[in-house]
């Protein structure tokens, strides 16, 4: 979609009011709204002056820098900031806090409504046939999908294991002249669910796959896991589970304040809350966030580790794609609920599909992409 390469307000309308007339607030200036705090006396005076200056108010309010001194048109020392800046800055201020909270409010029922899947993980690999062997004769997978951009020195592969507009898949990328990179302590692993675990650990063993631990519970749990790396060394675990029509179904990755990152996921990207399990004993927290069960999709785990709110990334993961029917909106809400967009809303230059790239509050990196086009770049 994006080459990756290996290293690495809302507006406030103005408010319209009506124009003044002799012994008469306009709709701005009215006491009610704007002055209920002024002594009854003075309000007398002010409307007696109103006779001779019937803008004078807006004037002050709106124009702080008027020639002539309140006071001299008054006879008193009128407070310079309740006329030249108070009321000014509490008015614009409510109008700002109305204005964004109507906002998020809009933004929030319509990312719910927002039509959105996780479409395929990035990450780059040293040698990108050796990578497609693993995953093919190792975890099953199939190549969907190769493309070459000589140009731009990079080569891309997509695995998975069942078509791209149906399934969350991984795209590898492979820069010209780059064996290795750095992983990093940030990312965590991605989840495979198959029928036998042990089998697929003898047959990764068979074929020289690396094996990090073996089948047996989860500890506290009684699903059977393990864990293996691929020649890379990004870890994999399997997890034993029945026939599911979305094998490839975690992606892990660790944050530093997990309350912070499920807020965000659930406002910004419209993820649901499926679980959180905390473990004391081994000092950590995970949240299992996505748009569907965990045994019908792939869904996004997030881990933090009591005490440890920052992590290095390295330069080997790269993102995460979701769909979206509208690219402009989601960079709205993205900013609005704490994100970063990193690239604006629009289309890619060449192919026209429209995407906008954000960073969570932790930095990591998703691309939206808009839905039609997606679809149009697979035909």
């Amino acid at each position: 979609m994006v080459r990756i390469i290996p290293m690495v307000s809302s507006s406030i309308r103005p408010s319209s009011y009506l124009t003044c007339s002799s012994f008469m607030f306009c709709n701005t200036c009215a006491p009610s709204r704007r002055f209920a705090y002024l002594a009854t006396d003075f309000i007398v005076i002010i409307l007696k002056a109103r006779a001779l200056f019937p803008c004078l108010i807006c004037a002050l309010i709106f124009n702080g820098d008027a020639a002539v001194p309140q006071s001299h048109f008054f006879g008193l020392k009128a407070s310079s900031k309740i006329w030249r800046g108070e009321s000014r800055t509490i008015a614009t201020g409510n109008m700002a806090q109305a204005s964004t909270a109507a906002t998020q409010e809009s933004l929030l029922e319509w990312v719910k409504k927002d039509k959105r899947r996780m479409l395929h993980v990035v990450y780059r690999v040293g040698d990108l046939d050796r990578t497609i062997k693993f995953y093919t004769e190792c975890l099953g997978m199939k190549l969907l999908r190769k493309r070459d951009i000589p140009e731009e020195r990079y080569t891309n592969a997509f695995l998975g294991y069942g078509p791209e507009d149906s399934h969350f898949v991984i795209e590898l990328t492979y820069n010209y002249g780059v064996d290795s990179y750095d992983i990093g302590a940030g990312f965590g692993h991605f989840g495979i669910a198959v029928e036998d675990v042990a089998k697929t650990v003898e047959l990764i063993k068979a074929k020289g796959g690396k094996v990090n631990r073996e089948p047996g519970p989860v500890k506290g749990g009684s699903t059977v896991i393990a864990f293996i790396e691929d020649p890379d060394g990004y870890k994999f675990e399997l997890l034993e589970r029945g026939p599911t029509p979305e094998p490839l179904c975690q992606v892990m990755l660790r944050v530093g304040d997990l309350d912070r990152s499920i807020n965000f996921y659930e406002k910004a990207f419209g993820m649901k809350l499926l679980r959180k399990r905390d473990n004391p004993e081994y000092k950590y927290t995970i949240a299992m966030m996505g748009y569907g069960s965990e045994d019908k999709n792939c869904v996004l785990e997030l881990t933090y580790n009591y005490g440890v709110t920052e992590y290095d990334k390295g330069n080997a993961y790269a993102q995460i794609a979701i769909g979206t029917d509208d690219v402009y909106r989601t960079a709205e809400a993205v900013e609005i609920f704490g994100g970063k967009v990193t690239r604006e809303p629009g289309p890619l230059p060449g192919i026209n599909t429209k995407i906008t790239a954000c960073l969570d509050p932790d930095g990591w990196k998703t691309v939206f992409v808009d839905n039609i086009d997606f679809l149009k770049e697979l035909e």
